[in-house]
Protein backbone atom coordinates (compact mmCIF):
# COMPACT_ATOMS: atom_id res chain seq x y z
CA UNK A 1 0.00 0.00 0.00
CA UNK A 2 1.54 3.22 -1.46
CA UNK A 3 1.49 6.09 1.47
CA UNK A 4 -0.97 9.42 1.03
CA UNK A 5 2.54 10.93 1.07
CA UNK A 6 4.14 9.03 -1.62
CA UNK A 7 1.31 8.64 -3.68
CA UNK A 8 0.98 12.63 -4.09
CA UNK A 9 4.83 12.92 -4.69
CA UNK A 10 4.34 10.41 -7.52
CA UNK A 11 1.03 12.61 -8.70
CA UNK A 12 2.76 15.77 -8.17
CA UNK A 13 5.70 14.24 -10.92
CA UNK A 14 4.74 16.07 -14.10
CA UNK A 15 8.11 15.95 -15.51
CA UNK A 16 8.06 12.17 -15.20
CA UNK A 17 11.61 12.21 -13.39
CA UNK A 18 10.60 9.20 -11.45
CA UNK A 19 9.49 7.35 -14.41
CA UNK A 20 11.16 3.84 -14.84
CA UNK A 21 13.11 4.42 -17.88
CA UNK A 22 11.93 2.21 -20.76
CA UNK A 23 14.89 -0.09 -21.78
CA UNK A 24 16.55 0.05 -24.92
CA UNK A 25 15.63 -2.57 -27.45
CA UNK A 26 18.70 -4.55 -28.48
CA UNK A 27 19.97 -4.05 -32.05
CA UNK A 28 19.64 -6.99 -34.19
CA UNK A 29 22.32 -8.41 -36.67
CA UNK A 30 20.35 -7.44 -39.79
CA UNK A 31 19.80 -3.75 -37.76
CA UNK A 32 23.45 -2.93 -37.79
CA UNK A 33 23.92 -4.64 -40.99
CA UNK A 34 21.56 -2.09 -42.67
CA UNK A 35 22.91 0.53 -40.32
CA UNK A 36 26.35 0.07 -41.69
CA UNK A 37 24.95 0.03 -45.50
CA UNK A 38 23.07 3.07 -44.94
CA UNK A 39 26.38 5.15 -43.92
CA UNK A 40 27.91 3.74 -47.10
CA UNK A 41 24.72 5.19 -49.07
CA UNK A 42 24.91 8.25 -47.12
CA UNK A 43 28.68 8.52 -48.29
CA UNK A 44 27.50 8.48 -52.13
CA UNK A 45 24.49 10.66 -51.52
CA UNK A 46 27.16 13.47 -50.22
CA UNK A 47 29.96 12.80 -52.48
CA UNK A 48 28.47 11.37 -55.52
CA UNK A 49 30.71 8.12 -55.75
CA UNK A 50 31.35 4.63 -54.34
CA UNK A 51 33.90 5.24 -50.83
CA UNK A 52 37.31 4.02 -51.84
CA UNK A 53 39.01 1.18 -49.68
CA UNK A 54 42.51 2.60 -50.87
CA UNK A 55 42.25 5.87 -50.00
CA UNK A 56 44.11 7.80 -47.31
CA UNK A 57 41.55 9.17 -45.61
CA UNK A 58 40.82 6.50 -42.93
CA UNK A 59 36.94 6.93 -42.24
CA UNK A 60 36.22 6.51 -46.24
CA UNK A 61 38.83 3.70 -46.30
CA UNK A 62 36.82 1.63 -43.39
CA UNK A 63 33.48 2.45 -45.74
CA UNK A 64 35.13 0.93 -48.67
CA UNK A 65 36.66 -1.99 -47.53
CA UNK A 66 33.42 -2.56 -45.61
CA UNK A 67 31.45 -2.52 -49.22
CA UNK A 68 33.69 -4.67 -50.33
CA UNK A 69 33.23 -6.96 -47.87
CA UNK A 70 29.56 -6.57 -48.64
CA UNK A 71 29.95 -7.03 -52.42
CA UNK A 72 31.72 -10.20 -51.77
CA UNK A 73 28.96 -12.09 -49.45
CA UNK A 74 26.21 -12.74 -51.29
CA UNK A 75 24.05 -13.40 -48.10
CA UNK A 76 24.96 -9.91 -47.10
CA UNK A 77 23.94 -8.53 -50.79
CA UNK A 78 20.40 -10.33 -50.89
CA UNK A 79 19.20 -8.59 -47.24
CA UNK A 80 20.95 -5.20 -48.46
CA UNK A 81 19.32 -4.65 -52.04
CA UNK A 82 16.34 -2.91 -50.72
CA UNK A 83 18.11 -0.41 -49.42
CA UNK A 84 20.41 -0.48 -52.13
CA UNK A 85 19.42 2.76 -54.54
CA UNK A 86 22.60 3.74 -55.90
CA UNK A 87 22.85 0.08 -57.49
CA UNK A 88 26.40 0.11 -54.59
CA UNK A 89 25.99 -3.79 -54.03
CA UNK A 90 26.30 -4.59 -57.96
CA UNK A 91 29.52 -6.34 -58.85
CA UNK A 92 31.62 -3.85 -60.36
CA UNK A 93 32.73 -4.24 -64.36
CA UNK A 94 34.87 -6.98 -64.77
CA UNK A 95 38.41 -5.34 -66.55
CA UNK A 96 39.25 -5.22 -69.93
CA UNK A 97 42.68 -6.46 -69.64
CA UNK A 98 45.28 -7.49 -67.35
CA UNK A 99 46.83 -4.15 -67.01
CA UNK A 100 42.94 -2.88 -65.26
CA UNK A 101 43.52 -5.61 -62.46
CA UNK A 102 46.71 -3.68 -61.12
CA UNK A 103 45.90 -1.96 -58.00
CA UNK A 104 46.23 1.77 -57.89
CA UNK A 105 46.61 2.71 -61.69
CA UNK A 106 43.45 5.00 -61.48
CA UNK A 107 45.05 8.13 -63.59
CA UNK A 108 45.24 5.36 -66.70
CA UNK A 109 49.04 5.34 -66.49
CA UNK A 110 49.18 2.40 -68.10
CA UNK A 111 46.74 2.78 -70.99
CA UNK A 112 49.88 5.10 -72.51
CA UNK A 113 51.92 2.03 -74.94
CA UNK A 114 54.28 4.09 -76.06
CA UNK A 115 56.93 6.49 -74.92
CA UNK A 116 57.46 5.19 -71.20
CA UNK A 117 61.66 5.33 -72.17
CA UNK A 118 60.78 9.27 -72.52
CA UNK A 119 60.96 10.81 -68.50
CA UNK A 120 58.87 13.16 -69.77
CA UNK A 121 55.66 11.08 -69.93
CA UNK A 122 56.55 10.25 -66.21
CA UNK A 123 54.02 11.53 -63.86
CA UNK A 124 54.81 15.12 -63.03
CA UNK A 125 53.89 18.19 -60.42
CA UNK A 126 55.02 21.30 -59.72
CA UNK A 127 58.23 21.36 -57.63
CA UNK A 128 58.09 23.06 -54.33
CA UNK A 129 60.59 25.54 -54.15
CA UNK A 130 62.88 23.60 -50.81
CA UNK A 131 66.46 25.05 -51.72
CA UNK A 132 67.46 22.97 -48.60
CA UNK A 133 66.33 19.87 -49.92
CA UNK A 134 67.72 20.97 -53.61
CA UNK A 135 71.37 21.56 -52.32
CA UNK A 136 72.05 18.26 -50.80
CA UNK A 137 71.97 17.05 -54.37
CA UNK A 138 75.18 16.46 -55.88
CA UNK A 139 76.87 14.82 -58.88
CA UNK A 140 77.02 11.05 -59.02
CA UNK A 141 80.71 10.26 -59.40
CA UNK A 142 79.86 6.58 -60.44
CA UNK A 143 76.42 7.56 -62.52
CA UNK A 144 77.44 5.47 -65.33
CA UNK A 145 77.23 2.38 -63.18
CA UNK A 146 73.39 2.78 -62.54
CA UNK A 147 72.71 3.84 -65.93
CA UNK A 148 71.92 0.40 -67.20
CA UNK A 149 69.73 0.25 -64.07
CA UNK A 150 67.09 2.86 -64.91
CA UNK A 151 67.17 1.72 -68.89
CA UNK A 152 66.32 -2.07 -68.00
CA UNK A 153 63.27 -0.25 -65.71
CA UNK A 154 61.91 1.81 -68.18
CA UNK A 155 62.19 -1.10 -70.48
CA UNK A 156 59.77 -3.09 -68.25
CA UNK A 157 57.25 -0.27 -67.75
CA UNK A 158 57.16 -0.46 -71.69
CA UNK A 159 56.57 -4.06 -71.55
CA UNK A 160 54.32 -4.27 -68.94
CA UNK A 161 56.43 -6.41 -66.61
CA UNK A 162 56.67 -3.37 -64.25
CA UNK A 163 54.03 -0.77 -63.23
CA UNK A 164 53.29 2.29 -61.66
CA UNK A 165 51.94 1.96 -58.10
CA UNK A 166 50.74 5.00 -55.65
CA UNK A 167 52.88 5.18 -53.04
CA UNK A 168 51.80 3.45 -50.36
CA UNK A 169 54.24 4.11 -47.50
CA UNK A 170 57.18 3.71 -45.75
CA UNK A 171 57.81 -0.05 -45.87
CA UNK A 172 58.02 -0.17 -49.80
CA UNK A 173 61.39 2.08 -49.32
CA UNK A 174 64.01 -1.21 -49.20
CA UNK A 175 67.12 -1.15 -50.52
CA UNK A 176 66.75 -1.82 -54.51
CA UNK A 177 63.48 -0.25 -54.76
CA UNK A 178 62.41 2.05 -57.46
CA UNK A 179 60.21 5.22 -57.39
CA UNK A 180 59.35 8.11 -59.43
CA UNK A 181 59.24 11.57 -57.96
CA UNK A 182 58.16 14.58 -59.60
CA UNK A 183 58.75 12.80 -63.12
CA UNK A 184 62.14 11.72 -62.05
CA UNK A 185 62.88 7.96 -61.29
CA UNK A 186 65.15 7.41 -57.99
CA UNK A 187 67.07 4.23 -57.04
CA UNK A 188 67.59 3.72 -53.60
CA UNK A 189 71.40 2.18 -53.89
CA UNK A 190 71.57 1.89 -50.15
CA UNK A 191 69.80 2.04 -47.03
CA UNK A 192 72.33 3.26 -43.81
CA UNK A 193 72.86 2.13 -40.38
CA UNK A 194 69.90 3.66 -37.89
CA UNK A 195 70.67 6.67 -36.81
CA UNK A 196 69.34 7.83 -33.31
CA UNK A 197 68.70 11.59 -32.74
CA UNK A 198 68.82 13.73 -30.07
CA UNK A 199 65.08 13.03 -29.54
CA UNK A 200 65.12 9.84 -29.37
CA UNK A 201 64.08 9.36 -33.21
CA UNK A 202 65.47 6.50 -35.26
CA UNK A 203 66.30 7.83 -38.56
CA UNK A 204 68.30 6.21 -41.69
CA UNK A 205 70.57 7.59 -44.49
CA UNK A 206 69.75 6.69 -47.82
CA UNK A 207 72.42 6.33 -51.31
CA UNK A 208 69.35 7.63 -53.49
CA UNK A 209 70.27 7.67 -57.29
CA UNK A 210 68.15 10.21 -59.79
CA UNK A 211 68.35 9.14 -62.85
CA UNK A 212 69.40 12.73 -63.93
CA UNK A 213 72.82 11.84 -62.76
CA UNK A 214 72.46 13.29 -59.37
CA UNK A 215 72.54 11.67 -56.04
CA UNK A 216 71.20 12.69 -52.20
CA UNK A 217 71.86 11.39 -48.64
CA UNK A 218 68.10 12.29 -47.85
CA UNK A 219 66.65 10.40 -44.51
CA UNK A 220 64.21 7.19 -45.54
CA UNK A 221 61.29 9.29 -43.45
CA UNK A 222 61.70 12.21 -46.23
CA UNK A 223 61.58 10.16 -48.96
CA UNK A 224 58.59 8.82 -47.91
CA UNK A 225 57.33 12.46 -47.31
CA UNK A 226 58.14 13.96 -50.55
CA UNK A 227 56.48 10.56 -51.86
CA UNK A 228 53.24 11.55 -50.01
CA UNK A 229 53.31 14.88 -50.53
CA UNK A 230 54.15 15.01 -54.53
CA UNK A 231 51.81 11.77 -55.01
CA UNK A 232 55.18 9.94 -56.05
CA UNK A 233 55.08 6.14 -57.42
CA UNK A 234 56.61 3.33 -56.66
CA UNK A 235 58.09 1.00 -59.54
CA UNK A 236 56.72 -2.71 -58.80
CA UNK A 237 56.85 -5.54 -60.56
CA UNK A 238 53.63 -7.36 -62.34
CA UNK A 239 54.94 -10.86 -62.60
CA UNK A 240 52.96 -13.51 -60.47
CA UNK A 241 56.16 -15.20 -60.01
CA UNK A 242 58.42 -12.42 -58.78
CA UNK A 243 57.66 -11.62 -55.43
CA UNK A 244 60.02 -8.48 -53.98
CA UNK A 245 60.08 -7.09 -50.54
CA UNK A 246 57.76 -4.26 -51.03
CA UNK A 247 55.35 -6.32 -53.04
CA UNK A 248 51.94 -6.21 -51.40
CA UNK A 249 50.15 -9.63 -50.56
CA UNK A 250 46.03 -8.52 -52.34
CA UNK A 251 44.37 -12.25 -51.31
CA UNK A 252 43.73 -15.56 -53.29
CA UNK A 253 41.54 -16.38 -56.13
CA UNK A 254 40.21 -20.02 -55.15
CA UNK A 255 38.46 -22.65 -56.90
CA UNK A 256 36.07 -25.33 -54.89
CA UNK A 257 34.34 -28.79 -55.11
CA UNK A 258 31.29 -29.13 -53.77
CA UNK A 259 30.71 -32.31 -51.47
CA UNK A 260 26.70 -32.07 -51.41
CA UNK A 261 24.92 -34.97 -51.67
CA UNK A 262 21.52 -33.03 -53.20
CA UNK A 263 21.32 -34.56 -56.81
CA UNK A 264 20.81 -31.59 -58.68
CA UNK A 265 24.42 -30.68 -57.52
CA UNK A 266 26.33 -33.99 -57.33
CA UNK A 267 25.08 -35.00 -60.36
CA UNK A 268 26.81 -32.23 -62.80
CA UNK A 269 30.31 -33.05 -63.43
CA UNK A 270 32.92 -30.33 -63.39
CA UNK A 271 31.06 -28.31 -61.25
CA UNK A 272 33.21 -25.53 -59.58
CA UNK A 273 32.92 -22.49 -57.19
CA UNK A 274 35.60 -19.29 -58.47
CA UNK A 275 35.75 -17.16 -55.88
CA UNK A 276 37.88 -14.79 -53.92
CA UNK A 277 39.49 -14.32 -50.14
CA UNK A 278 41.46 -11.72 -48.53
CA UNK A 279 42.22 -14.33 -45.63
CA UNK A 280 43.24 -18.00 -46.06
CA UNK A 281 40.48 -19.88 -48.07
CA UNK A 282 40.12 -22.51 -45.35
CA UNK A 283 38.62 -19.68 -43.19
CA UNK A 284 36.66 -18.25 -45.76
CA UNK A 285 34.87 -21.53 -46.18
CA UNK A 286 33.76 -22.49 -42.65
CA UNK A 287 30.82 -23.31 -41.95
CA UNK A 288 30.02 -23.49 -45.98
CA UNK A 289 27.44 -26.51 -44.72
CA UNK A 290 25.14 -23.60 -43.81
CA UNK A 291 25.36 -20.75 -46.32
CA UNK A 292 23.80 -20.76 -49.54
CA UNK A 293 26.94 -19.11 -51.07
CA UNK A 294 28.07 -22.67 -50.67
CA UNK A 295 25.02 -24.94 -51.85
CA UNK A 296 24.47 -25.61 -48.18
CA UNK A 297 27.10 -28.27 -48.33
CA UNK A 298 30.85 -28.68 -47.12
CA UNK A 299 33.30 -28.16 -49.64
CA UNK A 300 36.61 -29.16 -50.41
CA UNK A 301 39.57 -26.61 -52.06
CA UNK A 302 41.06 -27.87 -55.30
CA UNK A 303 43.39 -24.72 -56.37
CA UNK A 304 44.39 -21.35 -54.48
CA UNK A 305 46.51 -19.26 -55.79
CA UNK A 306 48.11 -15.60 -53.96
CA UNK A 307 47.92 -12.48 -55.67
CA UNK A 308 50.11 -9.57 -55.05
CA UNK A 309 49.33 -5.79 -55.84
CA UNK A 310 46.18 -6.88 -57.83
CA UNK A 311 42.48 -6.01 -56.91
CA UNK A 312 42.12 -9.43 -56.33
CA UNK A 313 38.05 -9.21 -56.95
CA UNK A 314 38.80 -7.70 -59.99
CA UNK A 315 40.79 -10.74 -61.50
CA UNK A 316 37.35 -13.20 -60.11
CA UNK A 317 35.15 -10.58 -61.69
CA UNK A 318 37.17 -11.19 -65.30
CA UNK A 319 36.84 -15.34 -64.85
CA UNK A 320 33.56 -14.72 -64.26
CA UNK A 321 32.96 -12.75 -67.21
CA UNK A 322 34.98 -15.67 -68.73
CA UNK A 323 32.94 -18.56 -68.22
CA UNK A 324 29.20 -16.67 -67.69
CA UNK A 325 27.66 -18.52 -69.92
CA UNK A 326 28.42 -22.05 -68.18
CA UNK A 327 26.95 -20.52 -64.99
CA UNK A 328 24.78 -23.22 -62.57
CA UNK A 329 21.47 -21.72 -62.35
CA UNK A 330 20.15 -23.51 -59.55
CA UNK A 331 18.22 -21.81 -55.84
CA UNK A 332 19.06 -22.63 -52.63
CA UNK A 333 16.88 -21.70 -49.13
CA UNK A 334 18.91 -20.19 -46.81
CA UNK A 335 18.53 -21.06 -42.46
CA UNK A 336 16.38 -17.51 -42.59
CA UNK A 337 14.06 -19.08 -45.21
CA UNK A 338 14.84 -17.13 -48.29
CA UNK A 339 15.78 -17.91 -51.57
CA UNK A 340 19.40 -17.59 -52.64
CA UNK A 341 20.64 -17.81 -56.08
CA UNK A 342 24.29 -18.56 -55.93
CA UNK A 343 26.53 -16.57 -58.88
CA UNK A 344 29.94 -18.13 -58.62
CA UNK A 345 29.21 -21.80 -59.96
CA UNK A 346 30.82 -22.89 -62.72
CA UNK A 347 30.16 -26.02 -65.50
CA UNK A 348 33.74 -26.19 -66.75
CA UNK A 349 36.71 -28.27 -66.76
CA UNK A 350 39.24 -27.37 -63.97
CA UNK A 351 42.06 -27.64 -66.64
CA UNK A 352 40.50 -24.62 -68.27
CA UNK A 353 39.82 -22.44 -65.30
CA UNK A 354 43.70 -23.31 -64.49
CA UNK A 355 44.55 -22.24 -68.59
CA UNK A 356 42.52 -18.63 -67.94
CA UNK A 357 44.66 -18.15 -64.93
CA UNK A 358 47.83 -18.46 -66.94
CA UNK A 359 46.24 -16.10 -69.78
CA UNK A 360 45.82 -14.07 -67.27
CA UNK A 361 48.85 -13.77 -65.63
CA UNK A 362 50.51 -12.96 -69.68
CA UNK A 363 47.46 -10.95 -70.33
CA UNK A 364 46.57 -12.87 -72.88
CA UNK A 365 42.74 -13.41 -71.45
CA UNK A 366 41.27 -10.33 -73.58
CA UNK A 367 42.57 -12.38 -76.75
CA UNK A 368 39.85 -15.85 -75.77
CA UNK A 369 36.71 -16.46 -74.77
CA UNK A 370 35.03 -19.78 -73.76
CA UNK A 371 33.35 -22.58 -76.10
CA UNK A 372 30.80 -24.10 -74.15
CA UNK A 373 30.33 -26.55 -77.23
CA UNK A 374 33.65 -27.36 -77.32
CA UNK A 375 34.78 -27.19 -73.94
CA UNK A 376 37.57 -24.80 -74.16
CA UNK A 377 39.24 -21.56 -74.74
CA UNK A 378 39.04 -20.91 -78.40
CA UNK A 379 40.87 -16.84 -79.64
CA UNK A 380 38.39 -13.80 -80.05
CA UNK A 381 37.39 -13.00 -83.54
Amino acid sequence: MISDELKSLFDADDDGLLDTPEKPTRASAADRLERSFVEIADFYREHGRAPSPDTRDIAERKLGARLDGMRADEDKTAKLTHLDEFGLLADPEAPASLEELLEGDDTDLLNDATGLLDTSDLPTRVQRNEPDEIAQRVKSNDFDSFAPLFVQKHAELADGTSTLMTFRGLSQIVEGAFFVLSGIMVFVAGVGAAETSASGRTKQRLRCIFENGTESSMYRQSLSTRLYEEEGYAVVQTKFDSILADDRATGYVYVLRSLSDDPQISSVADLYKIGFSRGTVEKRIAGAEHEPTYLMAPVEIVASYRTYNLKTSALEHLLHRVFSEVRLSVNQVGKDGRVYEPSEWYVVPLPIIDRAIEFIRSGDIVHYEYDADLRTLKPRY
